[in-house]
């Protein structure tokens, strides 16, 4: 992932060894991100180390947009990665809002963080989530009970709700961040 291959080799010859070779600093710096640390407290122990982590956001979600992952392109890494100051829980997935339909609340450039996505819809009734629907569409919506069994209402704060879709998954909203609020990682693409 750092894309440095010998290095890594020569590093794990060098522990096999015993050997107490030096690190050039380029190294320290392609391996920090990926480690989630820094290149100063993997050369010297400074600072925390382990404070920072990196979510990708691999797609957008529509909120008055229509997206569909399968025409999206997004690279199979993601838009991009966003740097943050905590620990999230390893099956959270991050989305870009796109569209205005769940504004005042989301804009057009938020990163939404989800939790895991869940198969059964009926955990997110209720709440604002992140769905897929049957027709493999992607929204940030409010979850409804739809007309019948195992169909769903999803509404906007300021557009005409969509009534009665399947859903495929739906993934809870566990913090929204604001678009003037994150910056991406150094590692992103």
């Amino acid at each position: 992932m750092a894309k440095k291959p010998d290095a890594i080799r020569n590093l794990k010859r060098a522990v096999l060894n015993g050997e107490r070779r030096g690190v050039t600093t380029e190294t320290l710096a392609a391996l920090a991100p990926v480690l989630k640390t820094t290149a100063a407290w993997l050369l010297e122990g400074v600072g925390d180390g382990g404070s920072s982590t990196a979510i990708r956001v691999v797609g957008r979600i529509g909120a008055g947009a229509e997206i569909l992952p399968e025409f999206e392109q997004i690279p199979p890494e993601g838009l991009f990665e966003i740097e943050l100051s905590f620990p999230l829980p390893p099956e959270t997935v991050a989305f870009a809002v796109e569209g205005d339909s769940m504004w005042p609340r989301y804009d057009s450039g938020d990163v939404v963080i989800c939790g895991k996505a869940e198969s059964d819809a009926h955990a997110v009734i209720g709440l604002e989530a992140a769905v897929r629907t049957s027709d493999g569409k992607r929204y940030l919506k409010t979850i409804r009970r739809g007309p019948s069994a195992g169909l769903f209402d999803l509404e906007s704060h300021n557009a005409p709700p969509i009534r009665g879709v399947g859903l495929e998954w739906a993934a809870r909203i566990l913090m929204i961040l604001p678009r003037s609020q994150w910056r991406q990682s150094l590692t992103a693409r």
